[in-house]
């Protein structure tokens, strides 16, 4: 990575904490190697940088946790479909057709995007081959992450190019997790990613759950997303998928499941007691018709929501900043009530609570002290954000992805002043453009 200075001083902003008691300070951020070192008033002395913060907010570094980087290249490629379909007709083909060359080109513009609008930590969720790749993008851009491959060994409509066994998907999964869990300096980790209930077996799930168990790892899977999908897993198991999934042992504070929006008030109690993490994917969910979930009441019950932008062909962004202001909109729309969840609310979904889904909240999610370096300054000066107002209703409303300036993970810039410093934009995109049409190719799809 480069950009990594031994103090960074960021001055006179406004400072979103998003701490316990979700202060905003009007002061400075000292950084020093990749730790928060003081928040507030901070003395000059032993400077390498100094940030002008004025008319800035610095903010806690987004926390993605359901997203899909083998699918960025398949922006605009799988439009106007039902979550099956989508999956079936398109989707499938497409991560089937990818080869090593054309995942990496996916990864890196799906983590340029992000990383330059703001995210410094996400949850992806692979496809079953060329995980490496993933993780090798994921190491060079500097961003913070979990990842693992897609785990598939059964389903209606899967590709011959997807099709795996549970020996063999298990096997693979335990390869990867060898190889990157922990790496990077422990900035890279491994989770367990059976794709959903339809595409896999009891047996494999049950193994999931004992591997994860075994060795301490995350679960990463999708459930109650779209009413087709959920009148199949009736039809198919007699249950929902949530209830399926905790009866085979993945259920806890280690399992992160996408989307709830068929959740009912009881699963809702179900899920919460057990621990289980929900992400909340709005423009997904929007795209693919499935529904707007409730998060208000999934919170009320006392589960950990956090936001994703879910993959860039059912969104069409891995834009966190709009899935913070759609979460918040969104909410008021569904009980029809102005105040149904607030600013801070869904701002915190977007960063501590995030890192609360992951399990990482010692680390990263707020800008306090010990905490590593993982933030964002964002210019409150454009026109859109004028004439003022409070800082944190100004991000959630008003700010986009473009106000971003600089950001930080671990202490390193990975974006400075607007500019992607760990992967070269252009080549990104020049290779995107090449490697989407190969694949497209590839998947018979043109």
């Amino acid at each position: 990575m480069t950009g990594v200075a031994d103090t960074v001083i960021i001055r006179g902003a406004s400072v979103v904490t998003m701490d316990a008691e979700r202060r905003v300070l009007k002061g400075d951020v000292r950084v020093e190697g990749d730790r928060i070192t003081a928040v507030g008033d901070v003395p000059s002395g032993g400077v390498a940088h100094v940030i002008d913060g004025t008319g800035c907010a610095v903010v806690p570094g987004f926390v993605q946790a359901h997203v899909h980087l083998c699918q960025a290249l398949f922006r605009g490629m799988a439009d106007e479909l039902p979550l099956l379909r989508w999956l079936r007709e398109r989707i499938w083909p497409l991560e089937g057709a990818h080869d090593a060359r054309s995942m990496r080109a996916s990864a890196r513009l799906g983590l340029a995007e992000m990383l330059k609008g703001g995210t410094t930590t996400i949850f992806d969720l692979g496809s079953v081959h060329h995980q490496d790749a993933i993780f090798r993008a994921m190491k060079e851009s500097g961003i913070r992450g979990f990842a693992g491959k897609s785990m598939m060994d059964a389903g209606l409509g899967v590709p011959k190019s997807m099709q795996e066994s549970r020996t063999s998907s298990l096997k693979e999964s335990l390869r990867l997790a060898e190889k990157w869990d922990g790496a990077a300096g422990g900035r890279l980790g491994y989770c367990f990613c059976p794709r959903f209930i339809l595409s896999c077996s009891e047996r494999l799930l049950r193994d999931v759950a004992r591997e994860a168990e075994r060795r301490g790892l995350r679960v990463h899977s999708h459930v109650a997303e779209h009413p087709g999908e959920k009148a199949e897993v009736r039809a198919a198991l007699g249950m929902d998928d949530v209830d399926a999934l905790a009866e085979w042992g993945l259920a806890g504070p280690h399992v992160v499941l996408a989307h709830g929006v068929q959740l009912t008030r009881a699963q809702m109690k179900k899920v919460a007691k057990a621990g289980t993490r929900i992400v909340h994917c709005p423009s997904a969910n929007m795209k693919l018709a499935s529904g707007i979930a409730d998060v208000v009441a999934m919170r009320d019950a006392g589960i950990v929501v956090g936001l994703g932008a879910d993959g860039a062909p059912c969104n069409n962004r891995m834009d966190a900043w709009t899935e913070l202001r759609q979460a918040a909109l969104l909410a008021k729309v569904k009980r029809l009530d102005a105040a149904a969840l607030s600013a801070v609310d869904a701002l915190a979904m977007a960063t501590i609570d995030g890192a609360r889904a992951l399990g990482i909240d010692d680390q990263t999610g707020s800008i306090e002290v010990g905490k590593k370096a993982d933030l964002m300054v964002v210019d409150l000066e454009g026109l859109h954000a004028q004439p003022g107002g409070d800082p944190i209703t100004r991000l959630v409303y008003s700010c986009t992805a473009s106000d971003v300036r600089e950001v930080l993970v671990d202490g390193a810039w990975v974006v400075r002043s607007g500019e992607v410093q760990t992967l070269d934009e252009a080549r990104v995109r020049k290779d995107a453009i090449r490697e989407g049409k190969k694949v497209l190719a590839r998947a018979g799809l043109t």
